[in-house]
């Protein structure tokens, strides 16, 4: 034990040992993890091998229609998704509204928070060992450059998913004023509700694609048979935007009361319209303030040097000449 100690002390520095047991613990983990985290049998596989049998005379389209889960991530679904049923929604509910509409979205987001951290932690010991374990480093270091690019793997998919959810957000914004004035036209020109949806799907598909898959979501629930409310009430969800909430409330008013869909149409229509242009007066408004940082950071210090400048440099050459 002597001689394998001094050859990591040799090898490593003084705490050469400290990080030999490190590495071996965490190797330990990972060979571990696979067996703790594997799911036990589920007593109905039985009976769901059974099912898949009965139907493998089925077309391929029948079995797109149906979908099967992850079977690799099933195994540990228990780690991966949230037990609790409120957190699990929640967790949904955020990734719909990113774009990520697959069944399997919140168990690929916590494996990949998992193998990121996990990842992040193996390159930062790797690092550490390599370029830092020979300046003897603090604790605080060790654990900086150790522990730092694990957190900053496991944040990752979060930030990705927030980032992507607003830009999702901002996009279907933009698009549901022009959305609304081509639905309003297609309505008028006396197409059904539903055939209108589909018809303003696919023109506005090239500008906004968020938008034109929402409309084609409602517009296959609607085929499938679901009812109009709660198809509407599903599509607010998932966008997650205040303006297709108000608007799915007056078209299930105008539903419920009888009214002229086309006139709750033209009057919703105009007032986007009008919260539209606000909102660009409102971003013209604050773009002032924001330039005013910049545009004191890049015009006062050379006006400081052309004024004060010379004379600066007309007392320096007369400290200069002075006996």
């Amino acid at each position: 034990m002597d001689a394998i100690n001094q050859f990591l002390v040799n090898l490593l520095g003084p705490m050469g040992p400290l990080y030999a047991v490190g590495g071996l613990g965490v190797v330990l983990i990972l060979v571990a993890l696979p067996v703790f985290l594997r799911k036990e049998r589920d007593p109905l596989d039985k009976l769901r091998q059974q099912s898949n049998a009965a139907a493998a005379g089925a077309t391929k389209k029948d079995r797109l229609r149906v979908g099967t889960k992850n079977d690799k991530l099933e195994k540990y679904s228990s780690f991966l998704e949230p037990q609790n049923e409120t957190e699990y929604s929640a967790a949904k509910l955020k990734l719909m509204q990113a774009g990520y509409r697959s069944r399997d979205a919140v168990r690929f987001f916590h494996f990949a928070q998992f193998a990121l951290g996990i990842l992040g932690i193996l390159l930062g010991l790797i690092y550490f060992v390599l370029f830092m374990a020979a300046d003897e480093p603090t604790t605080q270091q060790t654990l900086m450059y150790i522990l730092g690019p694990g957190g900053i793997g496991y944040m990752f998919p979060k930030y990705w998913v927030t980032k992507r959810m607003q830009t999702r957000k901002d996009e279907i914004t933009d698009g549901f004023p022009d959305s609304l004035d081509m639905l309003l036209v297609c309505v008028e020109a006396g197409q059904s509700m539903d055939q209108s949806i589909i018809r303003v799907s696919k023109e506005i598909r090239p500008s906004f694609p968020a938008l034109a898959d929402e409309f084609e979501i409602v517009s296959n629930e609607i085929k499938a048979g679901k009812d109009k409310s709660t198809v509407l009430a599903d599509m607010a969800e998932r966008c997650g935007v205040m303006d297709i909430s108000s608007f799915v409330t007056v078209l299930i008013q105008s539903s419920i009361f009888g009214t002229s869909i086309a006139e709750a149409l033209r009057v919703y229509a105009a007032e986007m319209r009008d919260k539209r242009v606000m909102r660009a007066e409102e971003k013209a408004n604050k773009l002032p303030t924001k330039m005013t940082l910049a545009t004191m950071m890049l015009t006062v210090p050379p006006l400081l040097i052309i004024l004060v400048g010379p004379s600066v440099h007309g007392i320096t050459q007369m400290g200069n000449m002075s006996p």
